[in-house]
C-alpha cells in the first residue's frame, strides 16, 4: 500500500481508503456484517489506514461497524465521518444555513458520531452537502471551532454535491475547511477544471468517491441488469443510464492494455493519476473487492497518452440527476 499526505493535516493515508457506505445496510442489498468486518480487517491487514463513514450511512450502522474494527485493531487508523444536513436534502438546495447546519445540530450530530464509533477525537468531520451560499455564514464555523477546541474533532471537511466540484471553492478559500470530498471518475472529470488547482494551491486534502461509478465503471452494469427496488442503483441507474453506460464502457474496453488489465484497475489508476488527490474510497464489501482493489496501489499511474484518451469519456451529467 502506498500512502499520501492528507493536505495541509499532514495524515500519511493509505491512498485507497474504504468507503463504508455500503456497509450502512439500508440502500443497498448483498453483504452482511460479518462479512463487512471481514473485508474491513481484511483491508487494514493490507494497510489501509483511512475509512470514511457517515452518521447517516444506516442512521449510525455503518459508524457502529466502523468503531468496532477501529477499537480492536493496534494500527494507526484515521477515521472521516459527516454531519448530515438537517433537513436531509441531498444534494444541498439554497435554502437558509439555519434549515440545515445549526451550531447545535452540528454539535450534537458529532457527539452521536463519537458513541457510535467509540472513540474519543474524529479525525475529519465532514458536512455532508454544501453550499457556497453559506460561506459567508458564522454559526458553522463557531461550532466546529468548539469541536475542535474540546478536543472531539482534529480536522474539518466537505462533501460537496454530487457533480457540483465548483460548489464549495468560496469555502475553501475562506481558510476553515481542511479537505474535501468529491464525485471523481473516468466519467466525472470535471473536478479537474477548477476544484483541483483550488485544492493544489491551499494544500487542502482531496478525497475522490465513486471511482468506479456506482458499478457502471467495472462492467457489471448491463441494459438487463435488473437491480432490488430498495437498492440504491435502482434510481442512479434509471431510465436510458444502464444503456448510456454500458455502451460507454464497451468503448473504454478497447483500450485495457498492460496498464490496465480490467476496467476496474483502470477506473482506480485513473482517479489515483492526479495529484490533487490523496486518497480514493471504493465501496469493499466482500474480500475479493479488498484484495483487487488495494494491489493497484503501486505507486504506478496512467500515462499522459492513455489520460488524454480518456478525456474523450468525460460526460457531463451535471443537470441530468
Amino acid at each position: 500500500m502506498k500512502y499520501r499526505k492528507l493536505g495541509r493535516t499532514g495524515i500519511e493515508v493509505s491512498e485507497i481508503g474504504y468507503g463504508a457506505w455500503g456497509i450502512g445496510g439500508i440502500q443497498w442489498t448483498g453483504g452482511d456484517d460479518e462479512e463487512a468486518k471481514l473485508a474491513l480487517n481484511l483491508a487494514i491487514d493490507q494497510g489501509l489506514n483511512f475509512i470514511d463513514t457517515a452518521l447517516a450511512y444506516g442512521d449510525g450502522h455503518s459508524e457502529r461497524i466502523v468503531g468496532e474494527v477501529v477499537r480492536s485493531r493496534k494500527e494507526p487508523l484515521y477515521i472521516a465521518t459527516k454531519i448530515p444536513p438537517m433537513n436531509r436534502q441531498w444534494p444541498a438546495r439554497d435554502v437558509p444555513l439555519q434549515e440545515v447546519f445549526t451550531a447545535k445540530y452540528i454539535i450534537e450530530c458529532t457527539e452521536q458520531s463519537l458513541r457510535n464509533l467509540g472513540v474519543e477525537t474524529i479525525d475529519i468531520q465532514q458536512l455532508h452537502v454544501w453550499h457556497d451560499n453559506w460561506t459567508d455564514e458564522t454559526e458553522w464555523i463557531e461550532a466546529l471551532r468548539k469541536l475542535r477546541d474540546q478536543g472531539k474533532v482534529r480536522y474539518f471537511g466537505l462533501s460537496i454535491n454530487d457533480y457540483q466540484p465548483w460548489n464549495a471553492i468560496r469555502a475553501l478559500r475562506q481558510g476553515h475547511i481542511d479537505t474535501v470530498q468529491v464525485i471523481y471518475n473516468i466519467f466525472e472529470q470535471a473536478p479537474q477544471d477548477d476544484l483541483y488547482p483550488i485544492c493544489q494551491e491551499l494544500n487542502i486534502g482531496v478525497i475522490a468517491r465513486v471511482p468506479f461509478d456506482e458499478g457502471g465503471l467495472t462492467g457489471s452494469v448491463t441494459p438487463e441488469t435488473v437491480f432490488p427496488e430498495t437498492d440504491f442503483r435502482t434510481w442512479f441507474f434509471r431510465g436510458d443510464r444502464k444503456r448510456k453506460v454500458y455502451d460507454r464502457v464497451q468503448r473504454l474496453e478497447l483500450l485495457l492494455s498492460h496498464e490496465a488489465e480490467n476496467l476496474a484497475e483502470l477506473a482506480l489508476r485513473f482517479t489515483l493519476s492526479h495529484d490533487a488527490v490523496s486518497t480514493v474510497i471504493p465501496g469493499m464489501r466482500s474480500a475479493r473487492h479488498v484484495t483487487s482493489n488495494i494491489s493497484y496501489s503501486d505507486g504506478r499511474t496512467l500515462s499522459e497518452n492513455l489520460l488524454w484518451r480518456l478525456k474523450q469519456f468525460a460526460w457531463d451529467r451535471s443537470g441530468d440527476w
